[in-house]
């Protein structure tokens, strides 16, 4: 089946409007359609002098934890720019469609939220929220602080300092979202990659287990990934053009 703007394969379509189960997992790329840089492009201006490997680790901060704090400040500003694009918007009409719908993100930018995702099913976080806040000591989320001009600012609670929440370098996942997401993974009946190299683990084994599981894998990118050429599905495109026009394609 052909749409205006790109090609979606008929027995896809067939699949997706009988599928009672499915799941997604979004990676960089969809960000990066709503100008996000990628985690690892290069820097600008002061930060042009940092590898971002050597700032998001816990022993960065501990090294220089108002250097690790302005730099995420420098990104959260980044994300607090931009706006959610067609791919994110598309998702958001996906979960309505089916009966079981999960959402499975490696991004930390909200972007997926803000867009209005996670109204009937959570947003899993694999990798946190760069728009909250933790304790390093406590690892509990902070929801605000006395503002006091101390950098990083310090808990409400047992005085620790303050870090993003999200997952840094050498750093586990949450175990309750990462188990989520191979559960979801395990029981759905169609699984889409959108958007992510299929390199950086243990997300990339989610596809995987989805397949082993008996679902179809769809995956979404305009390039070639690991995943490849294991996908039962492979629209190969920008997500801000793909997901509209599969969302099109089921329409009747």
């Amino acid at each position: 089946m052909l749409t205006e703007q790109f090609p979606i394969p008929w027995p896809l379509v067939e699949l997706l409007r009988s599928a009672q189960r499915v799941a997604v997992l979004t990676g960089a790329g969809v960000s990066a359609e709503s100008g996000v840089p990628t985690f690892r492009e290069a820097q600008t201006g002061l930060w042009s002098n940092y590898r971002p490997e050597e700032l998001a680790t816990p022993q960065a901060f501990l090294h220089n934890p108002r250097l690790v704090w302005e730099w995420y400040a420098w990104r959260r500003n980044l994300v607090l720019k931009a706006e959610p694009n067609p791919a994110h918007l598309a998702l958001v009409e996906l979960e309505q469609r089916f009966p079981h719908f999960t959402l499975i993100t490696q991004n930390v930018d909200n972007l997926h939220q803000r867009a209005g995702s996670g109204k009937r099913f959570p947003v899993i976080e694999l990798h946190g929220n760069i728009l909250r806040t933790k304790c390093f000591e406590e690892n509990r989320e902070i929801a605000s602080w006395q503002e006091t001009g101390e950098t990083p600012p310090r808990c409400p609670h047992c005085g620790g300092m303050l870090r993003p929440d999200v997952v840094w370098f050498n750093e586990p996942l949450p175990e309750q979202a990462l188990q989520a997401a191979w559960e979801a993974a395990q029981n759905c009946q169609v699984f889409l990659s959108i958007g992510t190299s299929g390199i950086v683990q243990p997300a990339a084994s989610l596809p995987y287990r989805a397949l082993d599981a008996g679902a179809a894998v769809v995956e979404i990118n305009p390039d070639e990934t690991p995943l490849t050429r294991s996908a039962t599905f492979v629209l190969s495109g920008p997500a801000g053009q793909a997901l509209p026009a599969l969302l099109s394609a089921l329409t009747p």
